[in-house]
């Protein structure tokens, strides 16, 4: 009905032919198909005058549009077809009509509905995603159900969400159309997605004909959905006690555990409808003792719903009423937290002891005053009448204390007119006063200190209530009230911070503004590690930081690592903020006492582009975009070592100078190539980067590439032209750190170079760096493209092959060997690489005697003769990578440091005298 209101209302506004076919008037219909009308017009939403004339059910009007040419399986924009339509209007002659015509009988719908996983009992409006059955059997059209398997339709089709036909008949409660299916073949333990069964689907609706239809025909009555329940479980949940009936009848498990440890009886204890199913249930012995997984009885459950009745009744069938969950909490703290005045009743009419501790070893009363339940707080304190008032949990906060928390001032009221203690300390050393200022609950606050309580008691962090209304108060409304009673706002805490620094912290503009009026100048004497205006600039509070500047002389001031407000604003990213400073007249150049960076490498650090410009604008100097911290290193440098490729262009722009190097010798390009950020490499190169220039050990930005394995950095830096000179100082070229560190992908690359497959710098060779590492790949790839003029390159301690069968390398020895490499050669200890396989020297020349005297060996050459050598195992020539310098950064507030990576060195185990890498 509600899909015929929507069209009928936009009727008007559709060709005169679909009008014709709402009309009923085959004669009308007829006239506009002789005089040429759209018979496949579609409208907004993709439907056809023919989709019309199947949803009124007009079989005779749905025939002339068939042979006029109408598209029999068309679909709309939910993939309706004209046979969806027909089901679904109950119209068995125009069901006929499109089948008649060859109509597609498992044509699918769209999308999806889910009302059985929602285990309720509304009737699904959104069918989708399924065949004609589906609809007829949703419907309960038994002759269209019929209709449609007699032509073929399949029995067991399924939905998006695996539904067959047979779990919408079971869910509406159909029987007949379920005993059709059921004789067609539809398989009784189907499941669907999320495991439901259609006894699940029946259960969930209480459609107890076709549950009684299921279990005569031998379904599993104890079958499991994916969340463990069983059909019983889906039944107590929605209340369906016939169900349950019927289903424990059959015999289901009536202590069926789901995967949470749930039972049914918990579900009926719970749910809003379950009262007479938990009835059935404690009467057939079902278990009121049974704990799910996190502790929690029926009775559990029952307190967590308020439902007293039931409580009344588990009780009476063996309900343990002080059972405890995994948190040491009874049904009785369960009732005081959710305020369940009823409940409380019968559990302490039937015995609950009121003095059970559960979690922080609360009482039940600790409870309701925490949540501000002041009914069951007198239900319960009228059970203990010799109760200590200001008896404490383990946290040593009474009654008073959770009160002053929960805000409602009538617990707060009841509690003092007990006689608690407004004076009492927890283990933090706090009183009432400092909970009910820190969740700014005025009337509390009012209440309290009208009593006595004292506004500047601190805490053991040193702390007074008014440095928690500080921080928690941006009305300012509970700071107004604590200055009326004569508070000392310069008390400092144990770090030093006043409630200046609190409010700074938080931004909490007019609180600021009423404790300076109080007492500016003691406030803001200086005595901790940050001024109340680096906290608030810090964290970007730019109307907090303009009150306290009006109060501040010096706007250089600086924090415990000499960093002035501005730089942590620049550092933050808070344009604000650096925009206010500036506008005060905060000085840019100012260093730190770390790294002495400037705000500008401070921005630039983390890609702050708008704060630079700012800063850029303001500046007097120019020159200023490449001032330098105590390394060297300019604003840019930092820019393109975190990858902030819009920060690099925009300084660029402005007149940075792109090779400048640090204390290092190092650049931006070095930089960039060593952390591989691509795109700031691009800019670097396009606006003139040299990338011949040498850092202090000789590397250029191709030998950082190389060692890090940045191939396409690389890849780019080669395209720029080659160098005229390649090897760093000690004799090393790019291949070399490549192959060193095993980046198989940069040794290709630079093989694709003619300049680098040469490399007469240093002895110790490429493919000595290879093998020393056991790189396999980079070996094979200097192999194949080098072939016998680096296979038996050797260096004052041997050859290639000598290292491989040092370190035990098999495949590299293969490969070195099958491609020519002699195994006649000899290290500088005069040995063989057969030799070069023993561990120590000694037992190498023990090797070698006894091969000279096995009677198909010949003498090696100068086997016997010692030679002047080191007994110590050699050093590694080569490092991995070296961390660029750290650039300072605010430390202390909470923020990470930036860091610049660059690469890094270590040593290794093998070394030729003229080869020492680093």
């Amino acid at each position: 009905m509600k899909l015929g209101t929507l069209v009928l209302l936009q009727l008007e506004d559709e060709p005169p032919l679909v009008q014709a076919c709402y009309h009923g008037d085959p004669d009308e219909v007829r006239a506009l198909l002789y005089k040429k009308e759209d018979v496949n017009y579609q409208d907004s939403e993709k439907r056809s005058p023919l989709h019309s004339a199947c949803f009124c059910g007009e079989s005779e009007i749905a025939d002339l549009l068939i042979q006029s040419g109408a598209r029999v399986n068309t679909k709309d924009n939910k993939w309706l077809t004209p046979l969806h339509r027909a089901c679904c209007s109950k119209s068995e002659e125009t069901v006929q009509v499109l089948l008649r015509h060859q109509a597609d009988v498992n044509a699918r719908d769209k999308n999806l509905a889910d009302a059985i996983t929602r285990g309720s009992c509304q009737q699904c409006c959104t069918l989708a995603g399924r065949t004609s059955l589906h609809h007829a059997a949703f419907n309960g059209h038994k002759e269209m159900t019929k209709l449609l398997l007699e032509k073929g339709a399949t029995i067991n089709a399924f939905d998006k969400k695996d539904r067959r036909a047979i779990h919408w008949a079971a869910y509406m409660g159909h029987v007949e159309v379920v005993k059709i299916l059921v004789e067609h073949g539809a398989e009784l333990n189907c499941r669907d997605k999320q495991m439901y069964t259609p006894l699940h689907a029946a259960a969930a609706s209480g459609q107890v004909s076709v549950v009684k239809l299921l279990l005569e025909l031998g379904v599993e009555y104890d079958a499991v959905n994916i969340h463990g329940n069983t059909a019983l479980h889906i039944a107590c949940l929605n209340g369906q006690d016939v169900v349950v009936t019927e289903l424990l009848s059959y015999g289901a498990s009536i202590n069926a555990c789901n995967h949470r440890g749930l039972t049914p009886l918990h579900y009926a204890a719970s749910s809003t409808h379950g009262g007479i199913c938990l009835e059935i249930l404690v009467t057939e012995g079902a278990n009121a003792r049974n704990q799910c997984m996190d502790g929690r009885t029926p009775l559990h459950m029952t307190a967590l719903h308020g439902r007293f009745t039931r409580a009344q009744t588990l009780i009476e069938h063996g309900a343990e009423i002080d059972a405890c969950d995994k948190n040491g909490n009874t049904s009785l703290h369960i009732a005081a937290r959710y305020g369940h005045e009823l409940l409380i009743n019968t559990l302490l009419e039937q015995g609950a002891d009121p003095m059970r501790r559960g979690t922080s070893g609360m009482l039940p009363v600790h409870v309701a005053a925490l949540n501000g339940h002041t009914d069951c707080m007198k239900r319960l304190l009228s059970a203990m009448p010799q109760l200590n008032i200001d008896i404490t949990d383990d946290c040593g906060r009474t009654c008073l204390h959770g009160a002053a928390c929960s805000g409602k001032v009538d617990c707060v009221e009841l509690l003092l007119k007990t006689g608690a203690n407004i004076s009492q300390l927890d283990v933090e050393g706090r009183t009432p006063l400092h909970y009910a200022a820190a969740h700014i609950n005025f009337q509390c606050v009012s209440i309290l200190l009208d009593t006595g309580s004292n506004v500047n008691i601190t805490d053991r962090r040193g702390c007074t209530p008014l440095h928690y209304a500080a921080a928690s108060d941006p009305d300012a409304k509970v700071i107004e009230l604590l200055l009326k009673h004569d508070p000392r706002p310069g008390i400092r805490d144990n770090e030093g911070y006043n409630t200046v620094h609190y409010a700074a912290l938080k931004g909490h503009k007019l609180s600021l503004e009423m404790l300076l009026d109080a007492a500016a100048t003691d406030l803001l004497r200086s005595g901790a590690r940050y001024s109340p205006a680096h906290l608030a600039a810090y964290n970007g509070h730019s109307d907090a930081l303009n009150v306290l500047l009006g109060c501040i002389m010096n706007l250089d001031i600086r924090d415990y690592h000499g960093r002035t407000m501005l730089d942590l604003a620049c550092y933050k990213g808070h344009h604000e903020c650096v925009e206010t400073l500036l506008l005060q007249g905060a000085t840019i150049l100012v260093q730190d006492g770390q790294t002495r960076r400037t705000p500008l490498h401070a921005a630039a650090l983390n890609g702050h582009t708008e704060c630079l410009r700012l800063l850029l604008e303001t500046a007097d100097d120019n020159n200023i975009v490449d001032c330098t911290d105590s390394f060297d290193r300019t604003p840019l440098m930092h820019a393109v070592s975190n990858g902030h490729v819009d920060t690099v262009l925009y300084l660029i722009a402005n007149g940075a100078i792109v090779n400048n190097r640090d204390i290092q010798g190092r650049t931006a390009l070095h930089r960039g190539a060593a952390n591989g950020h691509e795109e700031c490499v691009d800019a670097m190169l396009h606006n003139g980067a040299d990338i011949s220039i040498q850092d202090s050990l000789g590397r250029t930005s191709l030998h950082l590439a190389a060692a890090c394995g940045q191939v396409a950095i690389l890849g780019a830096l080669l395209l720029t032209g080659p160098l005229p000179s390649i090897e760093d100082r000690r004799g090393y070229c790019p291949l070399h750190l490549a192959c060193y560190n095993g980046h198989d992908g940069c040794v290709e690359v630079l093989l694709e170079y003619e300049q680098h497959k040469v490399f007469s710098g240093n002895l110790f060779s490429p493919l000595h760096c290879a093998v020393i590492n056991g790189n396999d790949s980079c070996t094979e790839i200097l192999i194949e493209t080098l072939g016998d003029s680096i296979v038996n390159c050797t260096d004052t301690k041997g050859s290639p092959l000598h290292l491989a069968c040092k370190y035990g390398l098999v495949s590299i020895v293969q490969d070195l060997i099958s491609k020519g490499g002699n195994v006649l050669a000899v290290d500088e200890n005069g040995h063989s690489p057969a030799l070069a396989c023993a561990p120590t020297n000694r037992v190498a020349e023990c090797l070698a005697i006894v091969l000279a005297h096995m009677p198909f060996s010949q003498p090696p050459n100068n086997t016997f003769q010692r030679r002047n050598r080191s007994e110590s195992s050699p050093s590694a020539p080569f490092g991995a990578t070296r961390t660029l310098d750290n650039p300072g950064s605010p430390a202390g507030i909470g923020s990470p440091a930036g860091s610049v990576q660059d690469v890094k060195e270590h040593s290794g185990s093998y070394q030729s005298s003229d080869s020492e890498f680093y």
